[in-house]
């Protein structure tokens, strides 16, 4: 009997000293495994802009006078060099009122002449020199300005570049002034993008820095320089900023109107008190509030609550309070996380 008792008395202390270790490597294993970030203060503010470029030279065409549309000789898309025919009008009309203006003026500088002649013989008076020498003159400008008229019935490019419509057909009468076709200049140095007001103070300074960095050429920024912003805005969508390019930057890239780009903007100034996280670390619970979760020296987790800044970059943000450089917070799956929690931090 003594026997047995001792013999369960063993038993039951290895399976309480088992039960214990399995206790212990289940507790140990339940420690959250997280990725963290250390938190870095930012030298320079940047702020980024959904962009796009556009067209350097662009000008609808149209015809100075009125007529019948002879032919339209280019198409949508394609390439013309300055001087090149675009379209002409049916020249008839005109022709006709030159040869008539012609035939005044010719008759006009006959009679003009003749009177001339006979001044230096006082056969007439210089009055009725005069009055023929009015008359001249103004045949000869009707004269010149019908020839201009001719020339105004051909549509010429007044820079290379390409035809992104046409408006009218071959035989269509046209109005004066009425739009023939749209003409583009293919290479782009300008870019354009909306910004809030908040923003605009930026574009006062002078050492304020401007980059683009387009969809089509991930891996280059370029430099740029602002050309123009208007100070008021038209619509809630912001103030209509434009942007130039460096040309020797540009070559080498075909930056074409209607490519998409980030523009950044970045503020001279160094801002010393700002810090920056990604963004994934920003923890934005249902009842309000933007928190982060910093880990501690005894690596449990802390809400904290921060006042973010601006967005810059792909995926940061900048922190105006609530963070020190050198904090380290949690990068992912911030949600799943509870006040106090022992984490460990993935290397």
């Amino acid at each position: 009997m003594f026997m047995c008792r001792l013999l369960f008395n063993i038993l039951l202390s290895t399976l309480l000293l088992a039960s214990c270790g399995r206790a212990s490597k289940g507790k140990e294993s339940d420690v959250r495994s997280v990725k963290v970030s250390t938190v870095e203060s930012v030298d320079f503010e940047e702020r980024d802009f959904a962009g796009m470029a556009t067209a350097d030279d662009a000008t609808m065409l149209a015809f100075k006078i009125s007529g019948q549309v002879a032919s339209v000789d280019v198409g949508k898309g394609d390439m013309v060099s300055r001087g090149e025919l675009l379209a002409s009008l049916d020249p008839r009309d005109v022709e006709l009122q030159v040869a008539s203006d012609r035939s005044k003026y010719e008759q006009a500088l006959s009679q003009y002449e003749r009177m001339r002649r006979l001044l230096d013989h006082d056969a007439v008076s210089k009055q009725e020199v005069e009055v023929a020498e009015a008359a001249f003159v103004q045949a000869r400008s009707k004269y010149e300005n019908s020839k201009d008229l001719l020339v105004e019935t051909k549509l010429r490019a007044p820079f290379a570049g390409v035809i992104e419509r046409t408006y009218v057909d071959a035989f269509q009468r046209v109005d004066a002034g009425q739009t023939i076709l749209r003409l583009v200049n293919p290479v782009s140095t300008t870019v354009e993008f909306t910004m809030s007001e908040r923003s605009m103070s930026l574009l006062a300074d002078s050492t304020t820095r401007y980059y683009v960095r387009f969809d089509n050429y991930p891996n280059h920024r370029f430099a740029a320089r602002l050309d123009s912003y208007a100070k008021t805005a038209s619509d809630a969508s912001g103030f209509p900023v434009s942007l130039k390019l460096y040309k020797d930057e540009t070559a080498g890239y075909r930056i074409t109107p209607g490519m998409t780009c980030q523009v950044t903007i970045r503020a001279s100034e160094p801002t010393s008190n700002l810090v920056a996280i990604p963004l994934t670390a920003v923890y934005a619970p249902a009842e309000g509030g933007d928190y982060v979760w910093r880990v501690n020296a005894e690596g449990r987790v802390v809400r904290t609550p921060v006042q973010l800044g601006n967005i810059f970059g792909r995926d940061m943000v900048t922190v105006v309070a609530g963070l020190s450089k050198g904090d380290v917070v949690v990068t992912a799956g911030v949600y799943r996380l509870t006040e106090g929690e022992k984490v460990k931090i993935i290397k």
